[in-house]
């Protein structure tokens, strides 16, 4: 049973989807959490349904696509907390889906790179000091299925989502003696309440391409992603682990 008292843990994307659902886990399991994502009204709405008192959690608003804000998130969870020891790369965007790579414009292949891919980046650049001044932890990138396989029509995620395994595994290696354990998750479709505003016959789709007939939940997504946090995935870092039902086995 993982447990993270003591523990100060930022999550990106954390309104709604896996990142909400990772950070509701994180605090249930005694980790103060940073609620980082781009809406104002909802990082405050989202901390105070954690802590109406605001003590373990607060929200911090977060454009992970620009360094400075990314920077400043990190500084602010020190300041309030005193330290980071769990952090949780989640905030990404698919962009526009079922286009070709030619049909892609260089604006959609702009927004998902600087987003999907830069936001990993600029967190690991800001929270891996951080994490090492506090006396060391663990971080989990969001990737997906399409991170080490290729889906046609978003070939722009497909790209930032490799490129997530990359940046992970070299963040891995080159803190693996600075007590920073960094490592990347690969989920296939997960069934969110955005997902849920797609047809029925889309969602069945979309569950079927897993060998086991379903979609993840989110609450699967964010149990793994605590295991890899806690300590007792101490001898883990710089793997791409999938959370796919064998979307990615055949």
């Amino acid at each position: 049973m993982q447990h993270f008292q003591g523990k100060i843990a930022l999550v990106t994307g954390a309104t709604d989807g896996i990142g909400e659902t990772v950070a509701e886990t994180l605090h249930r399991l005694g980790a103060n959490v940073v609620v980082a994502a781009r809406d104002p009204v909802r990082v405050v709405s989202k901390a105070r349904e954690l802590d109406p008192e605001l003590k373990t959690a607060f929200g911090v608003v977060c454009d992970v696509s620009d360094p400075e804000a990314v920077q400043n998130l990190v500084r602010k969870t020190i300041e309030t907390f005193g330290a980071l020891h769990l952090a949780v790369n989640n905030a990404g965007t698919p962009g526009t889906v079922g286009k070709t790579i030619p049909q892609q414009t260089v604006e959609d292949w702009q927004t998902v790179i600087s987003t999907s891919l830069g936001g990993i980046f600029y967190g690991l650049k800001y929270e891996i000091p951080a994490i090492i001044e506090s006396g060391g932890g663990s971080i989990v990138n969001l990737s997906a299925a399409n991170g080490v396989v290729g889906i046609s029509g978003v070939g722009p995620y497909t790209a930032a989502k490799h490129g997530v395994v990359g940046l992970t595994k070299t963040a891995a290696l080159e803190f693996a003696q600075h007590s920073v354990r960094v490592n990347a998750v690969g989920p296939g479709y997960v069934d969110t309440p955005r997902m849920r505003e797609r047809p029925s016959e889309v969602l069945e789709k979309f569950a079927a391409s897993h060998p086991m007939d379903r979609m993840a939940t989110r609450q699967e997504v964010a149990d793994f992603v605590a295991f890899l946090l806690s300590d007792t995935a101490s001898f883990c870092t710089g793997g791409f682990y999938p959370i796919d039902g064998g979307y990615t086995a055949g």
